[in-house]
């Protein structure tokens, strides 16, 4: 295979992810949150702790609009920030018991809708998904 056929096959992989990411997460959001703090939330749930500009970055948005997010969501009482011991100007992130608690409820709905989808996969199937998986984590999503 060549690089062009490869990387035609990962934008397609990537079209793909996307949509399925939506079944599987559409509706999953608690109604006092909108789908961008859901989705930083989401981030930090995988990731915490993190710095806004984590944030920052992996959401693709400007620093003034991350921190209003972080705010509305601090004031929601979903996230706490801490300050580094070393250098109290850096801050990081986690999510709170309340926010873990949300997340956990949305994750919970996702599983449930993931398992629903591979509920009829033979074995094998589901060893190649998940091997699959860790190539692509291991591979191409490292950091």
């Amino acid at each position: 295979m060549d690089n062009n056929s490869l990387f035609h096959n990962f934008v397609v992989f990537t079209t793909s992810f996307h949509r399925v990411t939506h079944e599987f997460t559409k509706d999953a959001k608690a109604d006092v949150i909108s789908q961008i703090q859901y989705k930083i939330l989401e981030y930090i749930a995988v990731s915490q702790p993190v710095t806004p500009s984590d944030v920052n970055d992996c959401m693709n948005m400007s620093m003034p609009n991350t921190s209003r997010e972080l705010k509305k969501l601090s004031e929601k009482s979903l996230i706490e920030k801490i300050h580094d011991k070393d250098d109290r100007r850096k801050q990081y992130i986690r999510l709170s018991k309340e926010g873990q608690a949300m997340m956990n409820e949305s994750f919970a709905i996702i599983e449930s809708r993931f398992l629903e989808r591979i509920q009829d996969f033979p074995k094998e199937d589901l060893d190649d998904i998940e091997h699959a998986i860790h190539i692509l984590q291991t591979k191409l999503f490292n950091e």
